[in-house]
């Protein structure tokens, strides 16, 4: 079984910083691909940005340039590094956690967090 524990968010104001973590446990070939997913109220959850077994990333377009996704694999533990935050960054982030990085990110995942809320204020 695998278990993913989140910590981070907060409410912050527009162009600050915050950073999310995520602690997996259990199994460790179903959680060597992990990504971040969001959603907003009122809103279909998106992709915001994965990480594969090779350490290759991906991220979606509104993340590009202000997040950075990583991870410690000493400490099994997912990072997601959130710059130069906007008020339509406002949302609950989760992380996820698959085998397949292509399941992953089509929002298959086996394993999701808990879910933090991120509010960024104008």
């Amino acid at each position: 079984q695998v278990q993913l524990v989140q910590a981070g968010g907060g409410s912050v104001q527009a162009g600050r910083s915050l950073r999310l973590s995520c602690v997996a446990s259990g199994d460790s070939t179903s959680i060597r691909c992990m990504a971040w997913f969001r959603q907003a109220p009122g809103k279909v959850r998106e992709g915001v940005a994965a990480i594969g077994s090779d350490g290759s990333t991906i991220y979606a377009d509104s993340a590009k340039g202000r997040f950075t996704i990583s991870q410690d694999n000493a400490v099994n533990t997912l990072y997601l590094q959130l710059n130069s935050l906007k008020p339509e960054d406002t949302a609950m982030y989760y992380c996820a956690a698959d085998p397949s990085i292509q399941r992953l990110w089509s929002e298959e995942a086996r394993y999701w967090g808990q879910g933090t809320q991120v509010t960024v204020s104008s």
